[in-house]
């Protein structure tokens, strides 16, 4: 029986795997092959423009418009997942947008920093949580709303650009600073850290989408949004301060912050521990009443401060009850003053009356019906920056008239072995003159400026 001579076929075999394997790659060297990209297309419109055409509901785009952005989200470590944001520039961007994708992976087509096109006709527009996005469209109960764009038809609008791109450089800002010109844009925020309350707990709860909160040394607070996907959820927040880059977002009327990766955080540094700036203390106290009979513009409440030290009256506020209301009548916000050590600190409904009638200036002018506006028949309260009554005059709910605590036309006086605040009325701390003689008290109208001693304790 005669052979059959099976070399040639075995070097056919050979020459054909020899051209499958060249043909895969783009040279000797075998690197990667190099995903297509868009060298034709050029952007016809601005994010500004594309924004513009928004009015209600939602818009499906007709034209042939095309925009074109650097790429500044991530999905690498999935915190980001089913959208793709883009600013109009790589470096100090004036706006961005978001587009939702059903694209798993969306990194390896639409690498971060990197150029893209979107071809916008047949895409639809509309606002989420009062922000702008791009996507597919999905109705529900006969509403329609933006939703992610089907992954077979992603690569049809958003193309990558041919350009290089250097990368993309996060705008620095600060919380202030914050507004709807950073929404979709990437930013970094210098010399912030976790609070302390969420010190030791994880990024995100698994499989939950988490805020915890950034805070800055300054007291402004901004929510950091983490997957309860992202390979970094189980990690333990960083404890230090530092500097944090990512994709700004807001929700409604709130700003959110979302970070690409774990490398976004570099807490570094030492925390900034808030500086107390508000203080308590029972020795700072009322010390005097004005409801002069001869001249109701002459007003007054004094305060003391009988400790060694000045006061920050920071917090600090003085309440009025009204008659017999035991509601809050009226309110003093001391906030940016102080009382000095064994000193007095006057307040006045009328400055330029009380200059008049007592020959100096008041520390503090009030306004008509305020606390220091009282016309003897009501009742005050010293309140401290944490909200605790550190004196009191008067009984709140009991109109004054015909009381212990009375003194219309007349004066109350702190007596002078008293040196420090009473969360209850006690009339035997006072003197209280008026129109009366009521319950103890002594009718003898006081007239201003001859019977009162503002300033003098």
């Amino acid at each position: 029986m005669k052979r059959r001579n099976i070399i040639p076929f075995r070097m056919l075999l050979f020459l054909f795997g020899l051209c499958v394997l060249w043909a895969c790659v783009k040279d000797s060297n075998f690197k990667t092959p190099q995903k297509a990209c868009e060298a034709v297309l050029q952007a016809n419109t601005s994010f500004d423009e594309l924004k513009a055409m928004y009015t209600d509901g939602v818009i499906q785009i007709q034209d042939d418009l095309v925009i074109e952005g650097f790429v500044n989200s991530s999905d690498l470590a999935s915190n980001f997942f089913g959208t793709l944001h883009f600013q109009d520039t790589a470096e100090d961007p004036s706006s961005g947008m978001q587009i939702e994708i059903d694209l798993r992976d969306s990194h390896l087509f639409y690498a971060e920093g990197g150029k893209i096109l979107i071809r916008l006709k047949g895409l639809y527009l509309g606002s989420s949580k009062g922000v702008l996005k791009l996507g597919g469209v999905f109705s529900s109960f006969g509403n329609l709303s933006v939703g992610r764009l089907p992954a077979a038809i992603v690569a049809q609008h958003v193309l990558t650009s041919c350009d290089e791109s250097g990368g993309i450089v996060p705008k620095e800002v600060t919380m202030g600073q914050l507004s709807d010109t950073h929404v979709n844009t990437l930013v970094t925020i210098k010399d912030v850290q976790i609070i302390s309350e969420e010190l030791g707990l994880t990024f995100a709860d698994k499989e939950e989408e988490t805020l915890r909160t950034l805070t800055h040394c300054d007291g402004d607070k901004l929510s950091l949004k983490n997957s309860g996907y992202a390979n970094f959820q189980a990690n333990l927040l960083p404890e230090g301060r530092g500097s944090i880059v990512g994709v700004l977002l807001k929700e409604h009327k709130e700003f959110l912050l979302v970070i690409r990766n774990a490398d976004d955080i570099d807490f570094i540094e030492k925390r900034c521990e808030k500086i107390p700036d508000e203080f308590t203390s029972n020795l700072v106290f009322i010390s005097e009443l004005a409801d002069p009979n001869n001249n109701t513009e002459a007003r007054f409440v004094e305060l003391y401060n009988a400790g060694s030290e000045p006061l920050s009256l920071k917090g600090w506020k003085l309440l009025r009850y009204t008659n017999a209301n035991s509601e809050i009548s009226a309110t003093i916000n001391l906030t940016d003053y102080s009382i000095g050590a064994k000193s007095t600190f006057l307040i006045s409904p009328n400055a330029a009356e009380f200059l008049t009638v007592y020959g100096f200036s008041p520390d503090f002018s009030g306004a008509a019906n305020g606390p220091a506006d009282s016309n003897g028949d009501d009742n005050l309260e010293l309140v401290d920056p944490f909200g605790t009554v550190i004196d009191r005059f008067g009984v709140v709910g009991e109109d004054g008239s015909g009381t212990n605590h009375e003194f219309e036309d007349g004066r109350a006086l702190r007596n002078e072995n008293i040196n420090s605040g009473n969360t209850l009325f006690t009339f035997s701390e006072w003197t209280i003159y008026n129109d009366t003689g009521a319950a103890g008290t002594i009718n003898l109208p006081q007239n201003a400026p001859a019977d009162f001693s503002p300033g003098i304790r």
